[in-house]
């Protein structure tokens, strides 16, 4: 007995990070597509950025890898997710090669969504329309989305850097419809947090965008060695340079969390930013320090008050 064909499937073509509100449009377009033609539903992504690998420099991310392909099948259960390596072979190919090698031959593409910028190929020579006429000729159809945004403007990852950049972490919010987080690791520090009653968690290894210095009011996950997410508490991280106790350091992201007092040296944490308190700034000494961080407790205790600690609320990341 012969096997049967493999189901073809609809293809959406994009970088989605931050699976921004944007995204979130695109790919629900996508799975309804999907379902009215009888297709399966299929994102395609690429690892590195591609302008990392074309010398263009890659944006700061807004979403780890691991994280976006979660966010894309949080929405979407039923989303497979395709990451394509991204490196120089890639970038060399043809728009032809691309078309027929990978959306056709790989991937069984019977109808491909992208964006209206859409580039690809070889010195990005192939736009929505060359993709059109190579559907045409290949087999697979062709459709470009719909940006859209709100009154301050479309959505787009773009958008949410500048903002996280300007440390404005509400409009960022808007844009990805939940706060910008931070992940990685805790490690020990110098510990001169307990020395002055405010103990915090050194996170190392983040790999997403730092906003603007300063200090944040923050929810912290512990994510688990299957990437499932357990909400640890609340509290308030500083993201900066620590002027007053370093000079010329690196920025380091650290986190006090209230009401906490377990070990977790070791720990992968996320950080979500929920709202700033105010910039970075140098104290005369650390009794000056200690009383700022006391009263940025009280401040960010006021803003999280309402924050539901339950991974069962509507209210999760």
């Amino acid at each position: 007995m012969q096997n049967s064909a493999p189901r073809r499937r609809l293809v959406a073509i994009g970088n989605f990070d931050g699976v921004h509100l944007g995204h979130q449009a695109v790919l629900r377009e996508a799975a309804s597509n999907a379902a009215a033609r009888g297709l399966a539903p299929t994102v395609l992504t690429f690892d590195p950025h591609p302008a990392a690998v074309i010398g263009r420099g890659a944006p700061p991310l807004l979403t780890s890898l691991r994280r976006k392909v979660q966010l894309i099948q949080r929405l979407m259960p039923e989303m497979a997710v395709e990451v394509l390596t991204f490196d120089h072979a890639l970038a060399a190919q043809n728009p032809d090669e691309f078309a027929e090698g990978i959306l056709v031959r790989s991937l069984h593409a019977g109808l491909v969504l992208v964006g209206d910028n859409f580039r690809f190929g070889r010195a990005r020579a192939g736009d929505f329309a060359l993709l059109s006429t190579l559907g045409n000729r290949l087999g697979f159809e062709t459709r470009s989305h719909a940006m859209v945004g709100d009154g301050v403007g479309t959505f787009s990852s773009t958008r949410a850097r500048s903002s996280i950049a300007l440390g404005d972490v509400r409009s960022a919010r808007e844009v990805l419809g939940r706060p910008h987080a931070l992940s990685g690791t805790v490690v020990k520090g110098d510990q001169r947090g307990r020395t002055i009653g405010f103990p915090t968690a050194n996170i190392d290894g983040v790999v997403e965008a730092l906003p603007a210095f300063g200090v944040y009011a923050v929810a912290v996950d512990h994510i688990s060695e299957s990437f499932q997410a357990h909400r640890l508490g609340v509290g308030v991280a500083n993201i900066g340079i620590r002027p007053t106790v370093k000079v010329d350091a690196m920025p380091s992201v650290e986190v006090h969390l209230f009401n906490f007092a377990e070990d977790i040296y070791g720990a992968n944490l996320r950080v979500h930013l929920v709202a700033r308190l105010r910039g970075e700034q140098r104290f005369a000494g650390l009794h000056e320090l200690r009383d700022q961080i006391a009263l940025d407790v009280a401040a960010a205790g006021a803003v999280l008050s309402n924050l539901p600690q339950s991974s069962d609320s509507d209210f999760w990341w």
